[in-house]
């Protein structure tokens, strides 16, 4: 089956079979390896893009059910070689270990920030509990999203989908 998805601002278009899972397609079919799988049972998030802005677990949607939509992934936050807000804001405040969860972390905190532009720290904890991280305790991370809303430059939606843009 023939799909069409932007992908971090650039349009893409490939054959894919109807069982194809969205991970599959960012990674295998158009080579963006920065999503990561983690579990394949929407458990971890490790695997979280935005699928028109939205936060979305990419290993639960098929590839087919983003065909005319626009997934953004870690690779097109950052714009011009300047890092998304989120982004720097998770290096300032050490809000990653291994990094393995980081890049679903990030999207789902940018979809957070879209949705509730002015969260409390229970806020965060909640709007980020379907993504697990096994090496930080989970501090540093919600302190980089609560600093990211405090900056005057819009970290929820600066750059997204911008990275890849031509």
């Amino acid at each position: 089956m023939r799909i069409s998805v932007r992908v971090n601002g650039q349009d893409t278009s490939h054959d894919v079979e109807p069982r194809q899972l969205l991970v599959h397609y960012l990674r295998d079919t158009v080579g963006l390896t920065g999503t990561n799988i983690g579990c394949d049972t929407t458990s971890c998030g490790a695997c979280t893009v935005l699928v028109d802005g939205e936060s979305v677990k990419s290993c639960t949607m098929l590839a087919v059910q983003a065909d005319g939509r626009s997934v953004t992934t870690i690779e097109g936050l950052a714009a011009d070689g300047e890092l998304h807000p989120m982004q720097a804001a998770f290096r300032e405040h050490h809000g990653l270990q291994c990094g393995y969860c980081t890049p679903g972390m990030v999207l789902a905190a940018v979809s957070l920030l879209n949705e509730h532009p002015d969260p409390t720290e229970a806020d965060v904890r909640v709007g980020l509990e379907g993504n697990l991280c096994r090496c930080t305790g989970y501090h540093n991370i919600v302190q980089a999203v609560l600093a990211a809303a405090r900056q005057d430059t819009g970290a929820a939606s600066a750059g997204v989908g911008a990275g890849a843009a031509s």
